[in-house]
């Protein structure tokens, strides 16, 4: 955590780290919800804090959403759906990265509802995302499915909406 790059340009700040860096939202089974353009540190930021919470012992799951969508499939065809869901439910922290870059299906909506249902109020999510969080309602689809999925996610979250230019195009620029 000490490592993320805090200002106000990048709409964060050293205070809005600190607010979660004793990983008290997990304590009190809170959401965190990253957006950002591509590039501006929402993935880092993710990992900073789901190994902040790994080094505090919380067990901490970090899925892409093309792994995530991978494993749903997977499961589902291997008979092992109903034990994913188990394992999931018991991850102090699931870390959903990259959500919104690839369609959502009927299954993968039910899915992700099923699993925010079987965590709410006992464990918390991180979602990173390059959509505004205005736009994940669309983006989900289904409108019953998608007001029970942000009401489970957005009620009790900290957000972090990331700004300025992609952090790899600088570094890039900075050894060139």
């Amino acid at each position: 955590m000490e490592q993320v790059y805090c200002n106000t340009a990048r709409n964060l700040t050293q205070e809005h780290l600190l607010s979660i860096s004793d990983c008290g939202f997990i304590e009190r089974y809170e959401n965190i919800l990253i957006t950002g353009a591509t590039g501006c540190g929402k993935s880092y930021l993710a990992c900073a804090i789901g190994r902040q919470a790994c080094s505090f012992g919380y067990k901490t799951l970090y899925l892409g959403m093309t792994r995530f969508l991978e494993k749903i499939a997977q499961t589902k065809l291997d008979g092992t759906y109903l034990n994913m869901l188990n394992q999931i439910e018991k991850t102090h922290l699931l870390i959903l990265d990259d959500f919104g870059l690839h369609p959502m299906d009927k299954i993968t909506r039910l899915a992700l509802l099923q699993m925010l249902e079987d965590r709410y109020g006992k464990r918390s999510t991180l979602i990173s995302s390059q959509l505004p969080i205005d736009k994940w309602h669309q983006y989900i689809g289904e409108n019953t499915i998608a007001d029970a999925i942000m009401d489970r996610l957005s009620g009790n979250a900290h957000r972090f909406d990331l700004k300025g230019d992609s952090l790899r195009k600088k570094r890039n620029e900075k050894n060139d």
